[in-house]
């Protein structure tokens, strides 16, 4: 399998555009699968079929992963099945008929917007570094990107005067995102104080991207996820902390304010709308709330 597994990797990043951590995702999946197929002792890909797939999957939940990780997990071995059965390597795809479980859909955790004022609580500090942790801030809540999406913007792709951004998303797709009037403010002065960072590239030009870490490199997620930790921190007691939680508060807002669910579904560039449409259930929520505490009634 081994050899098949690679070239199914190689697939997903050449042609079908993966993000690298899909591919890492179903990489791991796919050699816990391999790991399991090797104590059957099976000779050939052929001697797979759907009942060992379901004693896979029972493996899994055995072990007590959760529905969601398995649900990853199938899609995995949905997408290489079908991969092996289109180069020749299986007549019958045994994962066909492969169903996931059902999920929970968790409501996704957002600031409301007094903490986000709080958040952008303007500071004295005009240090590159300060200027670079606000305008990654503006971006997050006034764009709604994703982590990776930011840390891989290229100062081609920021468009100032229009006040617009080109955003490469998942699968390599292109989509462009106007940016709020603040958003443009912290990046006018960032890009400004870019050059300070560029003048720290200590061998190499600095790279193309917009946000550079202290040295002139591309920045780390993980520094991007502490300057957010930290600035979520001081304003809100919430559990989740991520820059997702500036994305959650982007769309809840926007839906809050009567924005179109598919307008925002292409802000976000989701696939599906049924992906953009657990923000409406924060919104009935916040409905219902408002309700019970003013009808007489209620």
């Amino acid at each position: 399998m081994q050899p098949l597994i690679r070239g199914f990797l190689e697939y997903l990043d050449a042609e079908r555009r993966y993000s690298s951590h899909t591919i890492q995702s179903y990489e791991g999946d796919l050699q816990q699968f391999a790991e399991y197929v090797s104590t059957k002792k099976l000779s050939t890909l052929e001697s797979i079929d759907k009942e060992m797939l379901r004693g896979f999957v029972h493996f899994l939940f055995q072990s007590g992963y959760s529905k969601a990780s398995i649900a990853r997990k199938i899609a995995a071995l949905r997408s290489f099945f079908r991969y092996a059965k289109r180069k020749g390597h299986l007549t019958i795809n045994p994962a066909l008929s492969l169903k996931s479980p059902r999920r929970e859909r968790r409501l996704p955790t957002f600031l409301d917007e007094v903490a986000i004022q709080a958040l952008f609580t303007t500071s004295d500090d005009d240090s590159p570094k300060a200027l670079r942790e606000n305008a990654i801030l503006e971006m997050f809540y006034g764009t709604g990107i994703r982590l990776s999406e930011l840390i891989t913007l290229r100062l081609e792709d920021i468009d100032l005067h229009q006040g617009i951004i080109r955003v490469r998303g998942k699968g390599g797709k292109d989509r462009l995102v106007p940016m709020g009037r603040a958003a443009q403010r912290a990046m006018e002065r960032y890009l400004e104080a870019r050059k300070e960072f560029e003048r720290r590239a200590a061998l190499h030009p600095a790279p193309e991207v917009a946000f550079l870490s202290d040295r002139g490199k591309q920045l780390h997620p993980s520094v991007v996820a502490g300057i957010v930790k930290r600035r979520i921190e001081a304003v809100a007691e919430i559990k989740k902390k991520s820059p997702h939680v500036l994305r959650h508060s982007f769309a809840t807002h926007m839906l809050n304010r009567g924005a179109d669910l598919r307008a925002v579904k292409e802000l976000l560039g989701h696939e599906s709308l049924s992906t953009t449409q657990v923000y409406t259930h924060v919104t009935t929520e916040r409905m219902k709330k408002v309700y019970r505490q003013a009808h007489p009634k209620a």
